[in-house]
């Protein structure tokens, strides 16, 4: 009883099926004193190896794409549903002539299933001969279904997980435009589990009359969110495509997302760099200020004039400030995530940022925004999307090479 409740706790704890695995081999393998431990799980009528710990490497590679009707042991107890406790080479020699043997004496073999549906099976190895007590039976045969139920909603959870985030790379830019006199990198980073996607989006778009700068943050973590950013994003093209200054842009998409009803509120960042790419007017809609590093590394947080959220009012203004950004500049948008920590002002985290940026050196642009996302990355409290576009300024004509 004590293993079943200990386990079970563990697995509560487990969302992914890699994390549900690890736990499987920290529970079962201490309690029982297995020295191998193997998971399969059933994938177009075959098994296939999702974990293996221990110290054999070889550990039941035979087992590896054997159909269900297979005449194997880690295939007929999942489709008996019947446990089978082999306690020596001898005995297993005896039911399954010729399978390899190696460097295990006894074998566990738990079939998976939940809801009357095969998930998988689950191996425990043991060096030396193991005899398996009534007690031992009747326990791991119960764990066996804990297991079962904590691998499926583990599946469904990676599945719903890989489709938000297939979902969410869908809706950003699939490449940034190649531009003349400006170099640009972005990065996304998913704060958001399951099915909930975040809002954050980046685009830089190329216009007759130079290049648009723009990132943005949807309030919310849910696919409403993630449609109204496509949106979103879809109308600033629209209005940048046709010319309209920055200050129009954002009155423009302000409407539009008033006019969506979604019922809910966004910011932006959006600037408008003229021909050159030193030159630039900026709007910004509630959102977080751009940093911008000098040639010199000196680093400074721009001070622009801010307009509220968009979504709040039709007749809301947003001022434009211009803004020079001198050969060798490097101009960061981002969102909140980045700089937000629990407990601590946002412009604790923009100064922190500030900071980082003047003096990270990289050898690209792409290695300065791999460093500036890398204490993100670390942080156990960040729970946002984060979303970074850094732009350097090289001199010229924006246009496209």
């Amino acid at each position: 009883m004590y293993h079943v409740l200990q386990l079970g706790s563990a697995l509560t704890e487990a969302v992914t099926a890699r994390e549900v695995c690890e736990v499987v081999a920290d529970q079962l393998l201490p309690a029982f004193g297995g020295q191998q431990l193997a998971l399969y799980v059933v994938r177009d009528g075959a098994m296939h190896l999702i974990f293996h710990t221990g110290h054999h490497e070889g550990f039941l590679d035979w087992l590896e794409g054997m159909p269900l009707h297979a005449h194997l042991p880690g295939t007929e107890t999942l489709t008996s549903g019947v446990p089978l406790f082999i306690e020596s080479q001898l005995d297993l020699a005896r039911g399954y002539p010729g399978i390899p043997v190696g460097e295990v004496s006894s074998w566990a073999y738990l079939p998976l299933v939940a809801s009357s549906r095969p998930v998988g099976t689950c191996v425990l190895g043991f060096d030396e001969a193991h005899q398996f007590t009534t007690k031992d039976r009747g326990v791991l045969t119960a764990l066996a279904g804990l297991i079962a139920q904590a691998l499926e909603r583990a599946r469904l959870y990676d599945e719903e997980f890989a489709l938000a985030r297939g979902l969410q790379r869908a809706l950003l830019p699939h490449r940034l435009p190649v531009l003349r006199d400006i170099r640009t990198t972005a990065r996304y980073l998913p704060g958001t589990t399951g099915m909930d996607m975040g809002g954050d989006w980046y685009d830089v778009i190329r216009t007759t009359d130079g290049v648009s700068l723009v990132i943005g943050d949807v309030e919310g973590h849910s696919i409403p969110a993630a449609a109204t950013m496509a949106q979103l994003r879809s109308a600033v093209r629209a209005f940048a495509a046709v010319g309209h200054s920055p200050d129009n842009v954002l009155a423009g998409v302000n409407h539009t997302l008033i006019d969506l009803d979604a019922g809910l509120l966004a910011s932006c960042c959006y600037l408008h760099l003229e021909p050159g790419g030193h030159r630039a007017y900026a709007v910004r809609a509630g959102h977080p200020p751009p940093l911008l590093r000098h040639p010199d590394g000196t680093t400074e947080v721009l001070d622009l004039e801010v307009g509220p959220l968009l979504g709040v009012d039709h007749a809301s203004a947003y001022p434009q400030t211009p803004v020079d950004l001198p050969p060798g500049s490097v101009l960061a948008l981002y969102t909140d995530g980045l700089v937000e920590e629990r407990g601590t002002d946002i412009d604790v985290g923009i100064d922190r940022l500030r900071t980082s940026m003047a003096h990270t050196r990289a050898d690209s642009l792409d290695d300065l925004a791999d460093r500036l996302l890398r204490h993100a990355r670390r942080s156990s409290y960040r729970v946002d999307d984060i979303a970074l576009l850094l732009t350097e300024a090289k001199g010229g004509d924006a246009e496209a090479c």
